[in-house]
């Protein structure tokens, strides 16, 4: 008895020693994955995009290598070759065509070779900013230049994020084509990794990881497949479509196709176009026209229930968000980026949130 008590006591000497001991060891930690943050922090966009594009190509390397045999790293070499030349120019001539298009509107703004009408009389009368807006656009109908510049201050978020674009197209492109070659190294050891993956979530998450795993997995290829691939391919497709016809803008114009595909409404920008087209062209170049866009702008509907494993379960809010933000912080990148990575964290968080409910409803019942 007399045993017990000094070891009782001797515990209890011991127990803010055990807690410094503690404290050291998490700031230790702490510390170091703060600096293997700021050491990786530089790749970390190329990083993301190499693990997208393993995610994402990984279907297609499997494919590949039953073709031809069980060759693996033949498959990873024909995939990263391929992927390269899909990607490379139709990428390239989407930066440089947006970046021509941007000039090219500076330029004709400089020069006053754009004009507007003025505004109507029923504007002045709307609640809030009415006043102004029709200040601001009877300005601009004598000199859009003036204009624009009293109507900076209101234009900074969207100057900010037409600057970042633009800076995106010039340094994110080598990002994309540097990840596009690190994902055809990462191809053959993929299943190696994933095991290794499953091995961490087991350590962190025992009873859910592995389904956290998969989970991301699947909306990794939903996403970049049958929401971002699809749109990049009716981007490029309407932008050649446009250029071809000789409609000014079409590097932009490809870019709003872009945003307006992610979040399956392309509709928005073709349809107006091809409205300007009858208008403005030829019949027989606006017939064509017409006629080669409404397939492109129906693409989504025809190839993301044949492209997507399972159903996009993701609101369209989140993937909104996603562009929104990921343009905003990375510029053209981010708009692949940005709903990726956003749509497979609501994913985790939902399905995390719904086993928790499932966990607690039997506590709640026996209650």
């Amino acid at each position: 008895m007399t045993q017990e008590i000094a070891e009782s006591q001797d515990q209890r000497a011991r127990q803010p020693d055990i807690f410094f001991e503690r404290v050291v060891k998490l700031l230790l930690l702490g510390l170091l994955a703060y600096w293997c943050f700021v050491l990786v922090r530089p790749f970390l966009t190329i990083l993301l995009w190499t693990l997208i594009l393993t995610v994402t190509l990984y279907p297609a390397f499997s494919w590949t290598s039953r073709q031809l045999g069980g060759q693996r790293k033949l498959a990873a070499a024909a995939i990263t070759l391929f992927s390269l030349i899909l990607f490379t120019g139709p990428v390239i001539w989407l930066g440089l065509s947006m970046m021509e298009s941007l000039s090219s509107l500076s330029g004709r703004v400089n020069a006053g070779a754009i004009t507007i009408p003025p505004p109507p009389e029923q504007v002045r009368s709307w609640p809030l900013f009415g006043e102004s807006l029709h200040r601001i656009w009877t300005l601009g109908s004598i000199n859009l230049k003036s204009a624009l510049a009293e109507a900076l201050p209101y234009l900074e978020p969207l100057r900010t994020l037409v600057r970042n674009m633009a800076k995106s197209a010039v340094t994110g492109i080598p990002s994309f084509l540097i990840s596009l070659i690190a994902t055809g190294f990462l191809l053959c050891p993929a299943p190696t990794l994933l095991n290794g993956g499953r091995k961490l979530s087991r350590r962190l998450l025992p009873e859910h990881g592995q389904e956290y795993i998969r989970l991301a997995g699947d909306t990794i290829r939903n996403v970049s497949q049958g929401v971002v691939g699809i749109s990049l391919l009716q981007a490029l497709l309407s932008g050649a479509g446009l250029a071809a016809a000789g409609i000014p803008g079409a590097g932009l114009l490809a870019l709003a196709v872009l945003v307006c595909g992610i979040l399956q409404f392309p509709g928005l920008v073709l349809v107006p176009v091809i409205i300007w087209g009858w208008l403005a062209l030829e019949p027989q170049i606006a017939m064509a026209l017409t006629a080669y866009l409404i397939p492109v702008a129906l693409m989504n509907n025809i190839l993301s229930p044949i492209v997507m494993a399972h159903g996009l379960r993701t609101p369209m809010i989140v993937i909104f968000i996603g562009v929104l933000g990921g343009a905003i912080a990375y510029g053209i990148i981010g708009l692949f980026i940005g709903p990726i990575i956003l749509a497979v964290g609501w994913e985790l968080a939902v399905a995390w949130v719904r086993q928790e409910a499932i966990t607690l409803a039997p506590q709640h019942r026996k209650e």
